[in-house]
């Protein structure tokens, strides 16, 4: 029989990762310490040795989540040269974005509830919302960056729920109306 190392460095990033993956497929109501250490093939004492409880995970998942969504609009639109470009990223970012799968989007939907009932996270979602609008600044005003985030959760949301798919001509056809163009 294999022995498992004792020293982990790994293991704290691992069980966040694992909340993650936990969340999307049983949802925050779901997510335990005996799942969480499950899926990051970790012993379960390690879930108290590295998080106060299971909040203070969620937390730490939700930011980790947030983060990398933040960090790939930042991507996008930083590399569009103009506005005509920038326009065409936020057709990509919700038409290919490799957030809006059903498991990253499922993640999404429980940061939104998770940080409503627990409003001493509630900067989780305002940080979230501020860094991206953040990057559509970069390219529109604050009013039409507002405007196009809201519209972009909008249209994820629609096409997650959805069979029939808002196509990109459409979604491209909103953000102009939204960006003057």
């Amino acid at each position: 029989m294999e022995r498992k190392r004792r020293h982990d460095p790994e293991r704290r990033a691992r069980i966040i990762e694992a909340a993650l993956s936990v969340i999307a497929e049983h949802g925050v109501a779901g997510c335990t310490h005996r799942r969480v250490a499950e899926a990051a093939d970790v012993p379960l004492g390690s879930m108290t040795y590295h998080f106060d409880g299971i909040d203070s995970l969620l937390a730490e998942a939700f930011a980790l989540l947030s983060g990398r969504i933040a960090e790939d609009y930042r991507a996008t639109l930083r590399a569009a040269p103009d506005i005509a470009a920038a326009r065409e990223a936020v057709v990509a970012l919700i038409c290919n974005g490799p957030w809006g799968g059903r498991g990253t989007m499922t993640q999404i939907f429980e940061l939104y509830a998770w940080s409503t009932r627990h409003p001493d996270h509630a900067g989780l979602m305002s940080g979230w919302m501020a860094q991206s609008r953040e990057a559509l600044e970069a390219h529109f005003t604050p009013a039409q960056a507002r405007a196009l985030d809201a519209m972009i959760e909008g249209v994820m949301i629609h096409n997650l729920a959805s069979a029939a798919l808002i196509p990109p001509e459409e979604v491209r056809a909103i953000v102009r109306a939204l960006t003057g163009g």
